[in-house]
């Protein structure tokens, strides 16, 4: 049994400070081939669709979707404000190595 990703406080707050909920929205994470090390993220704001897992936090919601979800099992979404920038990170334990680019989003 491989345990859900999990989605941190400042990431639900953060959601909620730009009103995705307001606006039927809820943060996507999925996964993606592609990118320097193989595989790359996809985080956007999206409708949910039927068959997302759905984590609920603040009155926000984070989907992802069933073929992203075992890249994920047991990763941290998280909100990270930065010098360089703010924007949604994940702390994946699956991941054995990282490009340097560390594919960033503004939101």
């Amino acid at each position: 049994m491989q345990l859900p990703p999990s989605v941190t406080e400042r990431a639900f707050a953060r959601l909620a400070e730009i009103g995705a909920a307001d606006q039927g929205q809820a943060l996507r994470v999925a996964v993606e081939g592609g990118g320097c090390s193989g595989f790359q993220y996809d985080i956007r704001l999206d409708q949910p669709a039927d068959d997302d897992l759905v984590l609920e936090g603040n009155g926000q919601k984070v989907v992802v979707d069933n073929v992203s979800l075992p890249f994920l099992a047991g990763a941290v979404i998280d909100f990270s404000e930065e010098l360089i920038g703010a924007r949604f990170v994940i702390d994946n334990p699956n991941a054995a190595s990282s490009c340097g680019c560390g594919v960033s989003f503004s939101i």
